[in-house]
């Protein structure tokens, strides 16, 4: 069996070629995410990558993207990778399917994403049985590192951030209100990239009370507006995402306070993933919520 599998964020996109349970090829492209992104550049992403790859056909592609997949979406990727890679079996999902196969395989739980976005979901083992819908970074996210990096520049535009820390900040980045815009509305890449990006940088703060306290809300927000929607007192949470793994030792605390336990950490759900196509290649869950 002879598979490709990819995972793909907001920033980034991890590609394995795996045979016979080894992996062969690896490639690191450009991430995707099919609700903000034209497709042509969703399909120029796929067709680098299996130039890249140099799979040859294989007899199934698993492809997890960020955004939210409509069936002609759905239709639309399908058809590039099956262009691209010669698979029969075509499996395209959203990231939040691939966090939650990743963080609970086939026992029921909740799967919580991370990262540059936020995302959340009750999984009952085999697909998607809650879910609370994320808003993006505009409308929600909560938890996330672009949102993080929303209330930090919105604080810095207006004045509110301590001289000493927007000193430091004009010293590394866009500073001026032009270029801050430029970066927000009129990023040709992606707006909520740039603004995750700032998130080493604030966090460097976090002893600061002003960055701590933001730091903590944005975590707070999360577990209170949206996590504490699932069943909580019965089902652990997996989180995924390397902003939430970075920031274990402020998460844990935020969460428990809210009642909310923790089943696991996950970097990225990758290697999961991984293991849990090699187990049931062909499986596929439902579509989720």
């Amino acid at each position: 069996m002879k598979f490709v599998i990819c995972e793909a964020g907001a920033t980034k996109a991890d590609w394995r070629v795996i045979e016979d349970g080894v992996q062969t090829a690896r490639q690191i492209t450009a991430g995707t995410n099919v609700s903000t992104m034209k497709m042509e550049a969703v399909a120029a992403i796929i067709r680098e990558a299996a130039q890249a790859l140099s799979a040859g056909p294989v007899d199934a592609v698993y492809f997890y993207t960020a955004g939210v997949i409509t069936d002609p979406i759905r239709k639309e990727v399908e058809a590039v990778l099956g262009q691209c890679f010669g698979a029969a079996n075509l499996d395209v999902e959203s990231d939040l399917v691939a966090s939650a196969r990743a963080a609970c395989g086939h026992a029921p739980g909740i799967a919580v994403i991370m990262g540059t976005g936020s995302n959340s979901c009750q999984w009952d083992g085999s697909r998607i049985v809650k879910h609370v819908q994320a808003g993006g970074f505009i409308i929600g996210d909560d938890g996330s590192a672009s949102v993080l990096g929303k209330l930090f520049i919105a604080d810095y535009i207006k004045g509110f951030v301590p001289e000493e820390i927007a000193q430091a900040y004009a010293e590394k980045f866009p500073s001026t209100y032009p270029e801050i815009v430029e970066m927000v509305y009129h990023n040709p890449g992606s707006p909520s990239g740039w603004l995750g990006s700032l998130c080493p940088f604030i966090l460097s703060w976090y002893a600061h009370p002003y960055i701590k306290e933001m730091v903590d809300r944005n975590f707070r927000a999360f577990a209170q507006r949206t996590l504490k929607q699932y069943d909580t007192k019965h089902y652990p949470v997996g989180i995924v995402g390397g902003f939430g793994n970075a920031l274990q030792d402020i998460v844990r605390p935020i969460f428990e306070e809210n009642g909310i336990r923790i089943r696991a950490f996950i970097p990225a759900p990758i290697e999961e993933l991984v293991k849990y196509h090699a187990e049931a290649p062909t499986a596929c869950a439902a579509p989720g919520l």
